[in-house]
């Protein structure tokens, strides 16, 4: 069994590393960034198993996930996230994901989810699938309206204005006036800038 663990946190990949291999019969390849990532799936193993850090750099929200899963010889690749909400869980599932961690589980479970996921099977922990979301007090959105709130999570998910539009049954004129009126609010000037404040502020 070959797993390709990418997160650009040292700590936390190179200790899943050692959980892996201590079950043995595991071998394991690692990655900080989704282009680190995509070199290997391009090379020359057929991984059984990619999991993707949703925050990682090159991810630009699902998108990485997308990139990741249409490289040739590629059928299961999951996302593991310490702040990814339990909508975006469900949309990577919809999108074909395998599976999805929260690196808030214990060792062990993780370890099992991983090994599930190579096998072949699905994974979501049910207790956060289930969850009732808790409310986002922080202050910087406590200047947003639901609306620009909703968008500048678009923004962070690395869609555009008229992806935007669709997922929230708006004209594409209208969520432009709410991204540049978001804008001034969190006082960036483009959207990157926007998708790096609320990364930077764990908002989403």
């Amino acid at each position: 069994m070959r797993i390709l663990i990418a997160d650009d946190h040292d700590l936390l990949r190179d200790s899943l590393v050692a959980f892996m291999q201590a079950e043995g019969n595991i071998d394991t390849d690692t990655a900080a960034n989704l282009d680190e990532a995509c070199a290997l799936i391009d090379g020359h193993y057929t991984y059984d198993l990619v999991l993707l850090d949703y925050n990682m750099p090159g991810m630009n929200g699902l998108e990485g996930l997308k990139t990741a899963s249409d490289r040739n010889g590629v059928h299961r690749v999951a996302l593991m996230s310490g702040e990814a909400s339990r909508e975006v869980a469900e949309q990577a599932l919809e999108m074909g994901a395998i599976g999805f961690i929260p690196k808030t589980l214990p060792a062990q479970s993780l370890v099992n989810a991983i090994k599930f996921m190579a096998m072949g099977e699905k994974y979501a922990p049910l207790d956060f699938m289930t969850a009732e979301p808790e409310p986002n007090n922080h202050p910087l959105l406590k200047s947003l309206t639901d609306r620009e709130t909703q968008v500048l999570q678009g923004l962070t998910e690395g869609k555009s204005n008229k992806e935007i539009a669709r997922d929230l049954e708006l004209s594409e004129p209208t969520v432009k006036l709410h991204v540049k009126t978001l804008y001034r609010k969190i006082n960036v000037s483009n959207r990157t800038q926007a998708a790096l404040v609320a990364r930077d502020e764990g908002l989403f």
